[in-house]
């Protein structure tokens, strides 16, 4: 059974930061790519970050290029966001996904949902203006 589960979300201040990981298993970690999107209330799910199945590309949205950065550890099946420079409209719940077995990067289709085959729980993050 594949699981994903996120964690590290919580309530920090502007321009703050945040660590969020996702532990993998039931799934050969390093033969997919990991993802993070996030969905605020009212709003649809977004892309934010992908990462390729060694971590030598990445790919991000433009609201997070800059302040965000997605890597992932292969010996500890984790997938990382470190949050930095937090904004109000960062709040939201955080995913991280996982695509089906592929390695490289194509930023037409890492950004959409349908490209991943698993999700986790999510996590929240809230920033304080």
């Amino acid at each position: 059974q594949v699981q994903l589960v996120e964690s590290g979300g919580g309530l920090v201040q502007f321009g703050g930061s945040l660590r969020l990981s996702c532990t993998v298993s039931g799934l050969t970690f390093i033969s997919h790519i990991m993802a993070w999107f996030r969905q605020a209330p009212g709003k649809e799910r977004e892309f934010v970050a992908a990462i390729s199945w060694i971590g030598r590309s990445t790919y991000y949205a433009d609201s997070v290029k800059g302040r965000f950065t997605i890597s992932r550890d292969n010996v500890q099946n984790t997938l990382y966001l470190q949050m930095n420079s937090l904004e109000p409209d960062d709040t939201a719940v955080y995913y991280c996904a996982a695509s089906g077995p592929s390695k490289d990067l194509q930023p037409t289709l890492v950004v959409t949902s349908g490209f991943y085959n698993y999700w986790g729980q999510g996590t929240q993050v809230t920033v304080s203006s």
